[in-house]
């Protein structure tokens, strides 16, 4: 049953014959110019992946450089270098691309669509997004003049005033830095734009808001926070910018200005965007545990509202991050609030996962335990979240490590894990091929370990007192043990991710075939061929609930009538 090709009332006709490409020069040629939003969405994949193992590398040379006291692997120079390179690029060129990969790939196949509403402005905002993604690593070029820099930028990824003034970062190094965050902020809009657009104007007859599958209605939501907390950011470069070459002051306390502003606008973007990132892991999980628990997902309307509520009450968080420039007490009690609203529609969402999963045939294959896994972290990264809530409790931890393990528990015991739950889970769909379970189970329980070893131990770190920026430090501070257990960590890590590139591309070629519906799931992706034809469809979809093809083939399930 699980290999059936099943129509979707008239949906027929789901293998059509393929144009071959004789050339490699054809093949590049048909994707580079390509407007198909699967090829879009495959090659926002394939620039994410390639940005994780950069940045990767970034994050190993900095625990080398900690694993030790008194180390010199690499100079005070190279290690801010680094840390600020490694969380820009793992915010903006792993994460946002990431959002538009799955959106690009799933939602028109999940709402029976043919394509995104503008092909045009999504191959626009790839290319735009991938430009920035130059400019950004093109600093690292040496020579002189205008275009040369020879240093990457060294201000941090939220680089506070006054470190990107001219007189502390001469050069050009923070300007590609700012201009690569505009040109991405304008690939990011024209993006988010393209999902609202798809899902509001392109759903196939029949599917109401209230039948999309949840992963289409994370997704739409996404699109339309990225274009409120986007715009903050882009506007604050543009300031910056002005500030180093046009005699503005915008940031500059010598002259009137306010260093203060900047981590305003740095921050109503900042805090958001962590949500930008995470929704995609929501959608995931909320396929994935549905179809390997083999029960409709809990609370359906209550998981819509939940999200939109995170949305709405998470742009009123941002200055959690200021308690310890001095706010009023009526503003530290305003943000403290604020924040701790955010648990309860996240808690409703954790807890409609685990009641789909209470009393389900759950299935554990690779994704499923990848996204068991987030559930229990992204538990633990909120409940970290509502203890840096507290202002007294942050005014102790703000500069600490133990923010940095937060931090990291969300992007990726949250974010990173359901990223490798979505591509086992549609690796089938976009290749027609299925990736090793076994090499699947080694990734997972080796980056789950790592995981751990790195993330719990840095949180005792940080109450240990080690600050988040420092480059090395004495041996008597009594921190060496700690942190050659996380560097140790980091390692294992390191070493899952190439296990699962391999897996990745062995699976491309020997793996497998996976036939039209692997998982015996129940949305529209499934009921087209693997890989999908250029059209998607045939023939329009029409659907009448929200589980369309597993209606078709249980029509003997009583409770197939639930909406």
């Amino acid at each position: 049953m699980a290999d059936q090709t099943l129509p979707i009332h008239g949906a027929l006709d789901l293998t059509p014959p393929r144009e071959s490409q004789h050339t490699l020069l054809d093949i590049l040629h048909d994707w580079v110019i390509t407007v198909d939003h699967k090829k879009l969405g495959l090659m926002y994949m394939m620039m994410a992946i390639f940005f994780l193992l950069v940045a990767g590398a970034e994050a190993i040379c900095i625990r080398i450089q900690l694993a030790v006291p008194n180390n010199h692997f690499i100079s005070p120079q190279t290690f801010n270098r680094l840390f600020t390179m490694h969380g820009t690029t793992m915010v903006f060129l792993v994460g946002m691309p990431l959002v538009f990969a799955w959106a690009n790939y799933i939602v028109p196949l999940q709402i029976g669509a043919r394509d995104m509403a503008f092909p045009r402005l999504n191959a626009f905002s790839f290319w735009l997004t991938f430009l920035g993604g130059i400019f950004l690593y093109y600093s690292f070029i040496g020579g002189p003049g205008l275009y040369g820099t020879g240093s990457a930028p060294d201000v941090t990824w939220w680089a506070y005033a006054p470190l990107t003034a001219k007189a502390f970062s001469p050069g050009h190094a923070t300007d590609y830095w700012a201009l690569a965050l505009i040109v991405t902020g304008f690939g990011t809009i024209g993006g988010g734009i393209n999902i609202m657009a798809t899902v509001l104007s392109m759903r196939c007859k029949g599917m109401t808001l209230m039948r999309m599958p949840l992963f289409t209605w994370l997704m739409f939501v996404n699109g339309a926070f990225v274009l409120i907390v986007i715009t903050p950011l882009t506007a604050a470069q543009v300031m910056l910018l002005i500030d180093r070459y046009l005699g503005g002051h915008f940031f500059d306390t010598q002259a009137g200005g306010s260093a203060t502003v900047w981590m305003h606008f740095f921050w109503i973007f900042g805090h958001p965007e962590v949500y930008v990132l995470v929704f995609p892991a929501f959608a995931i999980a909320s396929e994935v545990i549905q179809v390997f628990s083999r029960k409709a997902i809990f609370g359906y309307p209550a998981m819509v509202a939940a999200v939109v509520g995170i949305a709405f009450v998470s742009l009123g968080v941002w200055a959690h991050h200021m308690f310890t420039i001095g706010m009023t007490s009526a503003g530290n009690a305003f943000f403290v609030l604020s924040t701790s609203l955010v648990g309860i529609p996240t808690g409703i969402k954790i807890f409609n996962w685990l009641a789909t999963m209470w009393g389900g045939k759950i299935r554990f294959a690779t994704p499923m335990l990848f996204c068991t896994a987030f559930l229990f972290q992204f538990l633990c990264a909120g409940l970290t979240g509502i203890m840096l809530s507290v202002a007294p409790w942050d005014w102790q931890l703000h500069s600490s490590y133990f923010v940095i393990a937060h931090f990291h528990y969300v992007l990726v015991g949250a974010i990173v894990f359901n990223v490798f739950a979505g591509i086992y889970y549609w690796f089938p769909k976009a290749t027609g091929r299925m990736m090793s379970e076994t090499l699947g189970k080694w990734h997972f329980w080796l980056f789950f370990i790592g995981f751990h070893v790195t993330f719990d131990t840095m949180h005792f770190v940080g109450f240990e007192g080690m600050p988040r920026w420092i480059y090395t430090y004495p041996a008597d501070r009594g921190w060496q043990h700690l942190n050659l257990v996380v560097s140790i960590g980091g390692v294992i890590q390191a070493i899952a991710v190439l296990l699962f590139a391999y897996n990745l591309i062995w699976s491309l070629f020997k793996g497998k075939i996976a036939g039209n519906d692997p998982w015996d799931a129940w949305t529209l992706e499934w009921a087209t061929s693997s890989p999908p034809p250029i059209y998607n469809f045939a023939t329009d979809p029409v659907v009448r609930s929200r589980r369309p093809l597993w209606d078709l083939k249980h029509p003997e399930d009583p409770d197939w009538k639930y909406d």
